[in-house]
């Protein structure tokens, strides 16, 4: 039997979504053990000067907590 948790971060990128999730996955590896999966909870831009300067994800990320 496993016990899994889950917690919301935020990531950014100046490339794409897929960017700022990959990044947001691997800072996500860095502090928790175990990860699972990810579900990308909400997407959108930061805008300047009428143009795309951010991407921004905001993810549920799932680990296995462990005994």
């Amino acid at each position: 039997m496993s016990v899994a948790r889950v917690t919301e971060i935020s990531a950014t990128s100046t490339t794409s979504f897929d960017d700022a999730v990959a990044e947001g996955i691997k800072r996500a590896n860095d502090t928790l053990r175990n990860v699972t999966s990810a579900w990308v909870k909400e997407q959108y831009v930061r805008v300047k000067d009428g143009k795309v300067d951010h991407y921004q994800v905001n993810m549920m990320v799932t680990f296995i907590l462990e005994d």
